[in-house]
């Protein structure tokens, strides 16, 4: 989800992030407060109209983000099916998809540089103590730049073993991939290392 990037510029590029993430916190905890499915249903199809507000473009990339959710959706709802409470699946289901669009949606119009710059501010009472915080606010950028080279390096290996074997890939990658990102994180260390250790910009001033 921190991964996620915007196709276009909006104008939530410009708000604050502090605000943003602020106002994700209290629709959240409203949704969870709303217990009908008619208040979870309009919160949702408020959400997909905001998706849709900045153009085709950005709505395409909102609801492809989305698919993550999908197999949890199934389970659940087929589950509730089993149970024979209908009604609570589709209330969770409603619930779980709006407040992963939303995430989603702040995520995408939030640029990199000022969620690392809102969490510098908000650990500024840690570093009052004497706690050093850079490795916390570089490690979002990691994994930003980790997340999607692992999917690349995955989807790599799942080719050759295609083309090896007749049988589909499964848990026989977990190793090489492991492997190989044990070995991506410790040539970054060392990068880090060789640039004065994992401070951020501001800290190496």
């Amino acid at each position: 989800m921190i991964s996620l990037t915007s196709p276009v510029e909006t104008r939530a590029h410009r708000w604050p992030a502090g605000l943003k993430l602020g106002a994700l916190c209290v629709v959240s905890t409203a949704l969870f407060l709303a217990g009908g499915i008619a208040a979870n249903g309009i919160a949702l199809a408020a959400v997909l109209a905001l998706y849709a507000a900045p153009g085709p473009a950005f709505l395409r990339a909102g609801l492809r983000s989305l698919r993550v959710v999908l197999p949890f959706v199934v389970l659940l709802l087929g589950w509730h099916v089993l149970t024979g409470d209908l009604r609570q699946g589709v209330l969770i289901t409603l619930r779980m998809v709006t407040l992963v669009a939303l995430a989603n949606l702040v995520t995408m119009t939030t640029p990199l540089q000022d969620l690392v710059a809102l969490i510098h501010r908000l650990t500024a009472p840690l570093r009052r103590l004497g706690l050093r915080t850079g490795a916390l606010e570089i490690a979002i950028p990691l994994v930003v730049r980790f997340t999607p080279v692992l999917v690349q390096r995955a989807e790599t290996l799942a080719e050759a073993w295609r083309a090896r074997s007749r049988r589909r890939p499964g848990w026989h990658l977990v190793l090489p991939l492991t492997l190989q990102a044990m070995d991506d994180a410790d040539h970054v260390g060392e990068a880090l290392r060789a640039r004065g250790g994992a401070l951020a910009p501001w800290e190496q001033e």
